[in-house]
């Protein structure tokens, strides 16, 4: 059974850092596409950014783009979501989330996704 589990939430200032990590076990995790989603207070859960099996191939949603940094440890089993310049509307529960089918292309809609995490709150305050 394929478990996610997420770390590095918190409160923080506007403008300030977070980084988010979620550890993968039950899997071969450098086979998998992974991806984060948020989902913030009375709206929809929405991508944040996803990145290939590979490591090659990224994307990021066009509010975070040039301020969050996803990236991968194969070797850790671990996928990464750097936060630089944090703004309010950055707060949410965040979300770590890994393809349902290897290989293939980054997960980029739910549909994509096979195994998520329970979570973690990160807090902006202006």
């Amino acid at each position: 059974q394929v478990q996610l589990v997420e770390s590095g939430g918190g409160s923080v200032q506007a403008g300030g850092s977070l980084r988010l990590s979620c550890a993968v076990s039950g899997r071969t995790f450098a086979s998998y596409g992974m991806a984060w989603f948020r989902r913030a207070p009375g709206k929809e859960r929405e991508l944040v950014s996803a990145i290939s099996w590979s490591g090659g191939n990224t994307y990021y949603t066009d509010s975070v783009s040039g301020r969050f940094t996803i990236s991968r440890d194969n070797a850790k089993k671990t996928v990464y979501l750097q936060m630089n310049s944090l703004k309010p509307e950055d707060t949410a529960v965040y979300y770590c989330a890994a393809r349902r089918l290897a290989l293939g292309n980054i997960p980029i809609t739910e549909a994509d996704i096979g195994s998520w995490g329970q979570g973690t709150q990160v807090t902006v305050s202006s």
